[in-house]
């Protein structure tokens, strides 16, 4: 159950995030899909197309996983807007609400949303992947669900946006690094737009929680400790193609073998966090949140300790087969 000091703070911090919404673009300044993408309406959109696909054609087995994996994600967005949305104080009580909160979460979503809708029609021009299967694939995340494991706890769930936010746009940059490497600019700055995107939220659900820490820091500090110490659950944890019960796992290796996202990224994430929340010189904490406040201070260190060995376990996994790549394995 949930305090009542951490309600009274999201509630406290409503005018504080209203002051955030200019992180938000205003929507006419926004890019859309269509800003990168063929134009169907025009004369000698074929060319245009034909263009696109010879970009695509050397792009590995490697790339499109990965891609198609981040796509995956980033089209189960009802899921995770729901799942705030379950959260005392976060809450969007009409679906139309004009609180701040619920002007963010919309606001937030809505600039999301274009990410796989750009991606997926990307990827659907090039004629690279089994677009079925990886259609299958978002049908199956949105029905599995989404549970961050947060407990409806607003702090917990703060510091998971705000760890993903990072991780994704992580991912998004390196996947758009090997984009280049195989020689699709187009996808390269793509990804590239999609990571300024995760930057811009990032920043916000930063400066949320920072707030948080200001005026609960006993309470933040556990609460930051806890979503550590079960480990943060990817979005796409529940993904399936209908056969494979274990695809998220093989889709996180191949990004771990590709250097997108990696055991090292996850540590330096926390680190980033940590820095961030200037965690180590919060004075005067109880034992209990002492107690946590150490245990993240040490925690990418763990993590980088096992990083060899991890990336070393992985190289010898054996290659698996992806539907979404034809049946190909990697």
């Amino acid at each position: 159950m949930v305090s009542l000091v951490k309600n009274d703070v999201i509630v406290h911090l409503e005018s504080f995030v209203e002051e955030q919404l200019p992180l938000l673009r205003p929507v006419n300044d926004c890019w859309q899909p269509s800003d990168f993408l063929p134009d169907m309406s025009h004369e000698g959109w074929h060319e245009k197309v034909d263009e696109l696909r010879k970009k695509t054609a050397g792009l590995s087995d490697e790339v499109l996983v990965v891609l198609v994996g981040n796509i995956v994600t980033e089209e189960a967005l009802p899921s995770y807007q729901t799942s705030l949305n379950r959260i005392h104080g976060l809450k969007d009580e009409t679906g139309a609400s004009l609180n701040p909160w619920a002007l963010w979460m919309r606001g937030w979503t809505a600039e999301e949303n274009r990410h796989g809708d750009l991606l997926n029609k990307y990827l659907y021009l090039s004629g690279r992947v089994n677009m079925r299967s990886f259609e299958i694939t978002t049908h199956y995340l949105i029905k599995n669900g989404f549970d961050p494991r947060a407990g409806n706890d607003p702090y917990r769930s703060i510091v998971y946006v705000a760890f993903q936010e990072r991780a994704t746009k992580i991912s998004h940059t390196n996947t758009g690094k090997l984009a280049e490497k195989c020689g699709d600019q187009t996808l390269s700055k793509i990804c590239s737009v999609i990571a300024g995107d995760e930057a811009r939220h990032e920043e916000a659900y930063k400066r949320f929680f920072r707030r948080i820490v200001e005026a609960d820091a006993a309470n933040a500090v556990i609460a930051f400790a806890k979503m550590m110490k079960q480990k943060i659950s990817m979005p796409a944890r529940l993904m399936s193609d209908g056969t494979e019960e274990d695809l998220f796992k093989q889709f996180a290796v191949v990004a771990q073998r590709a250097g997108v996202y990696t055991i090292r990224d996850y540590a330096e994430v926390v680190r980033h966090l940590v820095d961030t929340w200037e965690v180590a010189s919060i004075p005067n904490l109880s034992d209990e949140a002492a107690e946590s406040q150490n245990y993240l201070c040490e925690l990418s260190d763990y993590y980088l300790a096992k990083a060899d060995r991890i990336q070393e376990a992985i190289l010898n996994f054996p290659k698996e087969p992806f539907k979404w790549i034809f049946g190909r394995s990697i």
